[in-house]
């Protein structure tokens, strides 16, 4: 079993409820007008983007969190090419994304580093 890919695999879904609650709390409760789904977006946003908006926070956290899952997968199978690559893949992922985050948040986001540290484990792993 791979210990890295196991801590990997714990930071990527932490960092992905992390993201989901946050989320929940700091920008769409404010948005949210007695429904599941917030649909007031001002004088900006229309209900429509509101709504993907909404969507796509989630759904990344789904993604983040089936990433996680890939790794435990990963880390319990015997280490071969084939594990190591998908590894690196999902790490070189995480790279991107983190690398996204600081530049579109000028480093104030969070998210930048969790990310970098998973893919700093997924690495370490090798």
């Amino acid at each position: 079993m791979n210990a890295w890919l196991l801590a990997a695999a714990a930071l990527a879904f932490a960092t992905g409820l992390a993201h989901t609650v946050m989320g929940e709390m700091l920008i769409f409760q404010r948005l949210r007008r007695g429904s599941v789904v917030p649909t007031f977006g001002g004088e900006v946003l229309r209900e429509g983007h509101v709504r993907i908006l909404w969507a796509s926070l989630h759904v990344l956290t789904l993604l983040g969190w089936c990433m996680a899952a890939m790794l435990v997968a990963l880390a319990v199978w015997p280490a071969s090419d084939m594990t190591r690559a998908l590894a690196r893949l999902i790490g070189l992922g995480m790279s991107a994304a983190a690398m996204t985050v600081l530049i579109a948040t000028r480093g104030r986001h969070p998210g930048w580093l969790a990310l970098s540290v998973v893919a700093l484990l997924i690495e370490a792993s090798r």
